[in-house]
């Protein structure tokens, strides 16, 4: 049975006027908010190194942390509309898996980013000048000094990582959203809310982080290298941190 076209009316401007009211806007104005402190997550940084240290443009930046923040919004707005609708809860073990699967995630990256480097062929070169011994870092295989800019190619990875951490992050951000929302429409406002922050938070975080790398590119690929050596490292080191604290039945990040 079709509902009567007034009716329909009724209930656009009914669902308007509720998202708009004093509660309704401090909820919208919580979610930005909140959304853009998000990005700063220890792992969500350490997890767009990763990937910003195999591309370091600051265009690149931008777009990883776009698609990133797509990825982050679709997940928690999939889960947040389950959740909201069925009147359900994540469990707590099923959110420890959730951030046990990032903690994998990034160790992972880590690795990848690892043999990524030892497949260019850097090694540590001891060599003399005028009698004295210098070590630097040197490879033998072909260098490449352009980045590749087909950066649409890319966005398939961002997206992915961003659905990991919007699942991983779903559980406590339904909490907030369930105790702070009244209706299923103000609910679903505030994760898209919360969605647009990570997002400007994240592009705004990716030119940041990006700045290292394109510094270290333009004094030499031996700095890019080193650069790119931690991140890989603090990437392995931290999903071990998550790893080891939700094995203690700590929070992992």
């Amino acid at each position: 049975m079709t509902e009567p076209r007034g009716a329909t009316a009724l209930s656009a401007t009914a669902f308007r006027s509720n998202m708009l009211d004093s509660h309704g806007l401090t909820i919208l104005g919580l979610g930005f908010v909140l959304g853009l402190r998000h990005a700063l997550d220890a792992d969500h940084i350490v997890a767009v190194s990763t990937v910003l240290a195999e591309r370091p443009t600051f265009r690149a930046s931008g777009v990883v942390g776009l698609f990133w923040g797509l990825g982050h919004t679709l997940m928690l707005l999939l889960v947040g509309g389950c959740v909201l609708a069925l009147h359900v809860s994540i469990p707590e073990s099923l959110a420890a898996v959730f951030e046990l699967l990032v903690g994998i995630m990034l160790i992972g990256l880590g690795l990848g980013l690892a043999r990524r480097l030892y497949r260019e062929g850097w090694h540590l070169h001891p060599h003399e000048h005028g009698g004295r011994q210098h070590v630097h870092l040197h490879r033998h295989t072909v260098d490449q000094d352009h980045i590749h800019a087909h950066w649409f190619l890319e966005a398939r990875r961002p997206l992915l990582i961003g659905m990991a951490h919007g699942l991983a992050g779903s559980a406590a951000l339904l909490l907030i959203v369930v105790s702070a929302a009244g209706t299923f429409g103000q609910g679903i406002g505030y994760i898209l809310v919360f969605g647009v922050g990570s997002i400007i938070g994240m592009i705004a975080v990716g030119a940041v982080i990006s700045l290292p790398f394109v510094l270290s590119l333009s004094i030499g690929r031996g700095a890019l290298v080193a650069v790119q050596g931690f991140a890989s490292l603090g990437s392995i080191g931290l999903g071990l941190l998550v790893i080891w604290r939700i094995g203690l039945g700590e929070p992992g990040f």
